[in-house]
């Protein structure tokens, strides 16, 4: 076989690897948005939104986060079937373990959110209220969410989640799990602000959501980083003085007294 031969055999196989796992990402993420919208519909209530009884809103959250986060993954979960070699088929099964250890820190951070605003609501705040502190409140949840865009923290985890050399390869099933544990960590590490950006103008909100899904995907997705960080921290910086200063003006916010 000439050497041209192999080069071109080598990058069929190498296409052919990334196809399963490209496929199957794109197939669960466009299911979990489907079945989102469907969920959500009617639903948002914007800041201070109901989240629901703890399994309800896990299982509603895991399906978000499976929506809204898969698509960025693509890029590390072709690298992870790269690195295991093997048939496509069993590409695709690494692939899908890959991908529920990676959601594993995003179930865990929807819980400690869910305890963390359950908590707050049941101290029954009357200063929180939208009409008095609550839309100021609101607008520091996203403000502090745009400063950490431009964090140290911030910019080691974006790194992790952008270069696929930095994945830790482990062999097995087992090591599929703890390599989309540990992706997921840092994708906690690094979009964790925003999905609080999100809990703070309304977690079931669907413009919200398609939103900040963009802004992880094109953080993580395409090449020019530092512009991309900065386009999400001033998204965000406008966002946030736009709910301070005039909230009414807001587009897709439902302000709890225009309810």
């Amino acid at each position: 076989m000439t050497t041209a031969a192999r080069e071109n055999r080598t990058a069929a196989a190498s296409t052919s690897s990334a196809l399963g796992p490209l496929l199957f990402l794109a197939a669960v993420g466009g299911l979990c948005w489907a079945v989102t919208v469907a969920r959500m519909h009617g639903m948002d209530m914007g800041p201070g939104t109901d989240l629901g009884a703890l399994g309800w809103f896990a299982v509603v959250w895991v399906t978000m986060m499976a929506a809204m986060m898969l698509p960025s993954l693509s890029p590390m979960a072709i690298a992870y079937s790269r690195s295991g070699g093997g048939r496509q088929a069993r590409s695709v099964v690494g692939t899908g373990v890959f991908a529920a250890g990676y959601l594993l820190p995003w179930a865990a951070f929807g819980v400690l959110a869910w305890a963390l605003i359950e908590g707050v609501r049941s101290l029954d705040l009357g200063v929180l209220a939208w009409g008095r502190a609550g839309q100021y409140a609101v607008a520091v949840v996203i403000l502090g969410a745009a400063l950490y865009e431009l964090s140290a923290a911030k910019g080691r985890c974006l790194t992790h989640c952008r270069d696929a050399r930095l994945l830790r390869r482990r062999p097995g099933a087992g090591g599929a799990l703890l390599m989309g544990i540990e992706q997921g960590g840092f994708c906690v590490g690094c979009s964790g602000a925003l999905m609080a950006a999100l809990f703070a103008l309304g977690v079931m909100g669907v413009a919200w959501m398609l939103l900040i899904a963009a802004l992880v995907a094109i953080e993580k997705l395409l090449p020019w980083t530092a512009i991309t960080i900065g386009v999400t921290a001033a998204v965000l910086a406008l966002i946030g003085v736009a709910i301070a200063v005039a909230p009414d003006h807001v587009p897709w916010l439902t302000t709890p007294m225009s309810m």
